[in-house]
């Protein structure tokens, strides 16, 4: 398997441990995914900036979110900005009772020294519905 093929596949592991992590308000797991000098715009477009204060935010918030749906997070393009820098558009539904809402979440991944890919710079973005 060539590199870009794994780059791909790791990059893709990573928006699924996103997801994984998520739904089972798993805090640190979360945490683990991003780079220390990460910066995060919240779909609310809170600007988080630092892992401090993405911990912060994240420690407050998850463990008592609620939702009555399901959420799924698919990567739907890599783009290789360098080979150790990947912005990856994501394809975010949330399904529930209610209905479908939809977000595309724009994340600019870092490849580190070990291998490992991590968040750097997040921006979430929900998707208006035309009527």
């Amino acid at each position: 398997m060539d590199t870009k093929t794994t780059d791909i596949k790791a990059i893709e592991q990573v928006v699924a441990t996103v997801e994984r992590t998520q739904r089972a308000k798993d805090t640190e797991g979360f945490l683990a995914l991003f780079h220390p000098d990460a910066l995060w715009t919240t779909g609310h477009g809170k600007v988080l900036i630092g892992f401090d204060t993405i911990a912060e935010f994240t420690r407050s918030v998850l463990p008592t979110a609620s939702w009555d749906g399901e959420i799924t997070y698919k990567v739907v393009h890599t783009q290789f900005l360098r080979p150790d820098v990947a912005a990856v558009k994501v394809r975010q539904l949330y399904r529930s009772p209610e209905g479908e809402t939809e977000g595309a979440p724009l994340y600019i991944m870092t490849k580190q020294e070990d291998g490992r890919w991590l968040l750097h710079a997040c921006q979430n973005t929900g998707v208006v519905q035309a009527e």
